[in-house]
């Protein structure tokens, strides 16, 4: 079943959170690109969650920001 994404931005240490589910000790972790952490399960292997260090500033830096995934989405719910 496919779960919502949940984003979450920490101002103070400027990292956006990208989350399909809590963060639990058992996830493996994958940089994907310089400052962009994956959180994957450890079982399927799929990214459960991101992590975008330095966001606001790579905003600034560029106006476009793209992530090192593929992405399949969908709603939730007929509009």
């Amino acid at each position: 079943m496919a779960k919502k994404l949940i984003f979450k931005y920490d101002a103070v240490g400027d990292i956006l959170y990208v989350n399909q589910c809590l963060p639990y000790a058992e996830q493996e972790s994958q940089e994907l690109d310089y400052g962009v952490v994956a959180r994957l399960n450890p079982e399927t292997q799929e990214i459960e969650n991101l992590e975008v260090m330095f966001f606001s500033k790579r905003l600034r830096e560029s106006n476009v920001f793209e992530l090192p995934i593929v992405a399949d989405l969908h709603l939730t719910q007929k509009v």
